[in-house]
């Protein structure tokens, strides 16, 4: 049972029974699949804080799911991002009505943080090709599909929306999006 602190923080509650057949599989990578609009991250950040219970217990991430288990899932509003747009020079090399493609470069940190407030890819993206979208606060990483280290050079795809963004990240996540 949550305590009435976490209770104030949910926008919104879901029942879930897993259905017969089911096969073994983690939960966090369950619930990804359930909520492909909620990131694997966010998922397991509400299992660590309760906000994820089965037959009324918290569990682990690594807890596998069974036919027949209750799932209670608390969503959580996620604080207001404080990202600032800023004017910066991006290497856009393809866009178009849906994604871009920015080829970043070394030493750039991708995403706002603590020790990291400004001057990330995410600033640029903000003030540039992606003003205006992504208004949702539950999206802290607006249009980023997949990963680079700040020391790590190369290409990033953009989604320009969020449906765009679900689709292209069920596609990295089950290794069906390819180059050409």
């Amino acid at each position: 049972m949550l305590s009435n602190s976490m209770s104030e923080k949910i926008t919104k509650y879901i029942e879930h029974i897993v259905a017969e057949g089911q096969s073994p599989v983690r939960i966090d990578k369950y619930l990804t699949r359930l909520l492909p609009q909620k990131s694997r991250a966010y998922i397991q950040s509400l299992i660590t804080s309760e906000h994820i219970l089965v037959n009324g217990r918290p569990v682990k991430a690594s807890h596998k799911v069974s036919p027949a288990e209750q799932i209670d899932i608390f969503l959580q509003q996620r604080p207001p991002i404080d990202v600032r747009p800023e004017k910066m020079a991006l290497d856009i090399v393809y866009e178009d009505e849906a994604l871009l493609v920015v080829n970043k470069p070394a030493g750039m940190v991708v995403h706002p943080g603590p020790g990291h407030a400004g001057g990330t890819l995410v600033n640029g993206l903000l003030y540039g090709p992606l003003s205006g979208a992504f208004e949702s606060p539950e999206n802290l990483r607006p249009g980023i599909v997949h990963r680079l280290d700040k020391e790590t050079s190369g290409l990033l795809v953009v989604a320009k929306n969020d449906e765009i963004h679900a689709a292209l990240a069920k596609q990295f996540s089950q290794k069906t999006a390819f180059r050409k």
